[in-house]
C-alpha cells in the first residue's frame, strides 16, 4: 500500500487510514508539521527495500504469508488480493496444493491464540487491538508472545509438528 500511495492520490489516501499515518509519525511526520511528499519522509533505502520485497516466503516445507492463499494455485500464480487481503476462514480453509504447511496473518484470533489447523497456522493473535504479537519457530513449534505492557509468555503446545 505504502508503495502505491507514492504513486497515486488516492492510494495515499487509502493507505493513510489503514495504518500509513502512523507510519509517518514513526519516520517523524506531524499533522501540521512541514509539507513534505510523502517519500520525503520515508527514506530512499526503505523505500528500495520494500520495493524489492516479494509477496512471500516459500521453503522445503512451509510458506510464509501475509494473509491467505487460493489452494489450488501455484505461489507464483497467486493474486496479490488473496496473499494481502485473504481472511483465513477455519471452517473452510483448504491445505495448499503444494502440501507445505502456511503460515498467515491478517485474521486475527482475538482469544490470543494461535490457530493452528495442521495445514495452515494464523500467528495474527491481534496484536493491533492489544493482544499478542506472536512469533513461532517452525522447526521447534516454539512459540513467543509479547503484549503492549511488556507481558511476555512462552508455549511448546501441540505445534511441534507446524
Amino acid at each position: 500500500m505504502l508503495l502505491d500511495a507514492l504513486r497515486d492520490k488516492t492510494a495515499l489516501r487509502k493507505w493513510l487510514t489503514c495504518g500509513g499515518a502512523d507510519t509517518l509519525r514513526s519516520y517523524g511526520w506531524a499533522t501540521g508539521g512541514p509539507r513534505r511528499a510523502v517519500a520525503e519522509w520515508i527514506p530512499q533505502r526503505h523505500r528500495e527495500f520494500l520495493a524489492a520485497c516479494r509477496p512471500y516466503h516459500e521453503t522445503d516445507t512451509h510458506l510464509f504469508l501475509h494473509a491467505g492463499y487460493l489452494p489450488e494455485l501455484p505461489m507464483e500464480q497467486q493474486p496479490g488480493l488473496a496473499l494481502r487481503w485473504r481472511v483465513t476462514d477455519a471452517g473452510v480453509a483448504r491445505p495448499h496444493h503444494s502440501g507445505k504447511v502456511a503460515v498467515v496473518g491478517h485474521t486475527a484470533q482475538s482469544s490470543g491464540e494461535v490457530l493452528d489447523l495442521g495445514f495452515l497456522v494464523c500467528i495474527d493473535t491481534n496484536c493491533h487491538r492489544g493482544g499478542w504479537l506472536t512469533a513461532l519457530d517452525t522447526d521447534t513449534g516454539q512459540v513467543w508472545q509479547a503484549d503492549r505492557r511488556g507481558r511476555l509468555r512462552s508455549t511448546k503446545e501441540d505445534l511441534r509438528d507446524v
